[in-house]
């Protein structure tokens, strides 16, 4: 046979792989306290020196919702976002808040605990975790952190 007529064989070649596409961190500049309010953080989230509350950042909430969680007005989070004023009324449930969201998540993964809080929960008969909250029942929400870290059945 010459070389002419020699056929190569096919050879597959593994399929081209797309690298993933990273998730950029959250744009997090610095973070400073609110003068006057004890444990309510800021943090940088664009360019423009835009501001967010610190756990409002993390759990990815809009204002209405995160409003709700913490029981406070949409327009008093935008004041303490935008004029860096000091709002004793949104301390104590901000810092309440930001203990259980820290707590959970070292039972779960806290980047979905902004989901979390709006969707609607089986163990609470069907109502969603921030309902649980605004009907004044935390310690409903810290029953269920408990049962999951000790690993008891529900």
């Amino acid at each position: 046979m010459t070389r002419s007529t020699v056929k190569k064989k096919a050879v597959a070649k593994p399929p081209r792989r797309r690298p993933r596409a990273r998730r950029a961190p959250p744009a997090r500049r610095h973070v400073r306290a609110i003068e006057g309010l004890d444990g309510v953080r800021l943090v940088t989230v664009d360019g423009d020196g835009g501001t967010k509350l610190e756990l409002r950042h993390l759990l990815a909430m809009r204002r209405e919702s995160f409003g709700r969680l913490v029981n406070v007005s949409v327009r008093t989070l935008a004041e303490v976002e935008s004029k860096h004023t000091a709002v004793e009324k949104l301390r104590r449930n901000y810092v309440e808040v930001e203990r259980l969201c820290t707590a959970l998540g070292e039972v779960v993964d806290a980047r979905t605990l902004g989901k979390w809080f709006e969707t609607p929960n089986r163990m609470f008969a069907g109502l969603k975790p921030l309902e649980v909250l605004e009907r004044g029942e935390i310690d409903r929400l810290w029953e269920m952190y408990y049962r999951l870290r000790s690993g008891m059945p529900s």
